[in-house]
C-alpha cells in the first residue's frame, strides 16, 4: 500500500474505487490503513487527496490508535505488559500534580490525586509513557544480539508511532518500533525483530523473504499466528 511522510507521522492507506460516489471520503479506522473512496484516480492523484486532509487525519489516528480503555481503572484492574495482564492498584496520593504510574515486577501501581480511580484519558499517556520506556530500555540489546545470532545487521532501532503496525525496516535498515510491541510475549517480540532484520535483505514479503524468516526462526508460523490475533494497540 501506498504511504506518506506528513511530519512525524506515517501515513498509509488504501483506494477504493466507489463509482457512485461523486467526490472522495477519508475513512480512519482503529488498527486499519486510511480508507480513501470514491472515482477512480491514479495514485499521484491519490496521494494529493490524502495530504490535503494529512493534518485531520494524522489528529484522527492519535485517537483511534490510543489504548482502548472504557472503563475507569481502579484497584484490581488488570494492565498489560510482556504477554500477560498485571493487577493494578490505584492509590489516592492528594500531594501529587499529576498521576504517575510505576511497575514492581509483580503489579502495577497508579498514585493519583483525584481519588481512588483514574479515568482512561489520564491512564492513556502514564501507559505510552511506560511502553515507550520499556522499549528503549529492552528492545536495541534484542536487535544487537539477533543481529548476532542471524549475521542480519540493521542500522539502528528506534520507537515510534505507527498506524496500523507494530513495527517497520525503514528505506535506510533503520528498524523501528511501535511502543506497544512491549504488550507481547517475548517471543513474539523476537519474532517481530527477526522479520524486520530479514527485511534489511529482502524489502518485499516475497518467497524469499519466508524462507529467509523461515532459516532463523524455523516455528516463526506460531508468533505469526499470536502476532495476526493481537489486537494492535490494545492497552487493557
Amino acid at each position: 500500500m501506498p504511504l506518506l511522510q506528513y511530519g512525524q507521522t506515517t501515513i498509509e492507506w488504501h483506494f477504493q474505487i466507489d463509482t457512485k460516489l461523486k467526490r472522495h471520503y477519508v475513512t480512519v479506522e482503529r488498527g486499519q490503513p486510511v480508507l480513501l473512496r470514491g472515482p477512480q484516480v491514479s495514485e499521484a492523484e491519490q496521494e494529493a487527496l490524502i495530504l490535503q486532509r494529512a493534518r485531520w487525519i494524522r489528529e484522527k489516528l492519535a485517537q483511534v490508535n490510543q489504548p482502548q480503555v472504557n472503563e475507569a481503572i481502579v484497584t484490581g484492574s488488570r494492565l498489560r505488559y510482556a504477554g500477560r495482564t498485571y493487577y493494578t492498584e490505584v492509590r489516592h496520593t492528594p500531594d501529587l500534580a499529576s498521576p504517575m504510574l510505576t511497575f514492581t515486577a509483580s503489579r502495577f501501581v497508579i498514585d493519583s490525586p483525584e481519588g481512588v480511580s483514574i479515568q482512561p484519558g489520564a491512564l492513556i499517556p502514564l501507559l505510552d509513557n511506560f511502553y515507550r520506556e520499556r522499549a528503549q530500555e529492552k528492545l536495541p540489546a534484542r536487535v544487537r544480539h539477533w543481529e548476532r545470532q542471524t549475521g542480519l545487521q540493521s542500522q539502528g532501532a528506534r520507537i515510534r508511532h505507527f498506524q496500523s503496525r507494530w513495527a517497520s525496516c525503514d528505506a535506510r535498515n533503520v528498524l523501528e518500533f511501535h511502543p506497544r510491541v512491549m504488550e507481547l510475549p517475548a517471543n513474539v517480540v523476537d519474532y517481530i525483530i527477526v522479520h524486520e532484520l530479514c527485511h534489511t535483505v529482502e524489502k518485499n514479503h516475497t518467497r524469499a523473504f519466508w524462507a529467509l524468516v523461515a532459516q532463523h526462526l524455523p516455528r516463526w508460523r506460531r508468533q505469526h499466528e499470536i502476532l495476526e490475533r493481537a489486537a494492535f494497540g490494545d492497552a487493557v
